[in-house]
């Protein structure tokens, strides 16, 4: 996780990056397949966006409620539908808004972030700057408990860092690590040195259990 190389980030391993957070814009979200848009939700954000594009935005607003509710869904839909609710002035309560849904770390190296995600649905992803990596779309539930222990101490520090209320920042520099929450309220992270945050009694522990979870994923990929 830790390596170092020369260089700057490939934009592919950006575009991966791009990915992890559940705030990607409507028009690039949506499924170029219309086979794909028969299916929710993406036929309910399709559905939409068309509302959107014919100034109808309260009908829209319902129909982001809705996805909001639906059962089953990946922690990053749930995320995009809160993500355009925002965009519409739409926030959820105060303790709706402290739901924690997924955990990105990052790493900056030269060559660009390694990065863990883990979801509360039990997704969870890794990254090295290459943008080689792991996908886990919870199979089983093998590291249900690593995933868990990530989102447990997220949740421990939700209430202690505010939203970010501007654009999401590019990868941290080479030497930096950033936690990132993801909440339906918004985006909220704490970022510095890695070997600062790493001994902070807040950023320490998930640095650690993201570690953690990096090395149980890779373990998969040698099963």
């Amino acid at each position: 996780m830790f390596d170092i190389l020369d260089g700057k980030p490939a934009p592919a391993q950006l575009q991966i990056r791009d990915t992890l957070f559940g705030d990607i814009p409507l028009l690039q979200f949506l499924p170029a397949s219309p086979d794909a848009l028969i299916l929710e939700p993406w036929a309910s954000f399709a559905r939409a966006k068309k509302l959107m594009d014919a100034g109808d935005t309260q009908e829209a607003i319902q129909v982001f409620h809705q996805i909001s509710e639906m059962s089953n869904l990946e922690s990053r839909h749930y995320l995009q539908a809160w993500q355009f609710l925002r965009d519409l002035g739409v926030n959820p309560s105060k303790e709706d808004g402290m739901m924690l849904l997924g955990v990105v770390v990052e790493v900056g190296m030269p060559k660009g972030p390694d990065l863990v995600a883990a979801y509360s649905d039990h997704r969870a992803r890794y990254y090295n700057f290459s943008g080689a990596g792991v996908i886990w779309e919870r199979p089983n539930d093998l590291i249900d408990a690593a995933i868990d222990d990530l989102l447990g101490i997220g949740k421990t520090i939700v209430e202690m860092v505010g939203v970010w209320k501007e654009n999401r920042h590019a990868p941290p520099p080479a030497g930096d690590a950033r936690v990132n929450l993801l909440t339906s309220g918004g985006l909220r992270f704490g970022q510095g040195p890695l070997d600062v945050l790493g001994k902070d009694s807040l950023g320490g522990p998930v640095l650690a259990s993201a570690f953690k979870l990096m090395q149980e994923l890779i373990k998969l990929t040698k099963k």
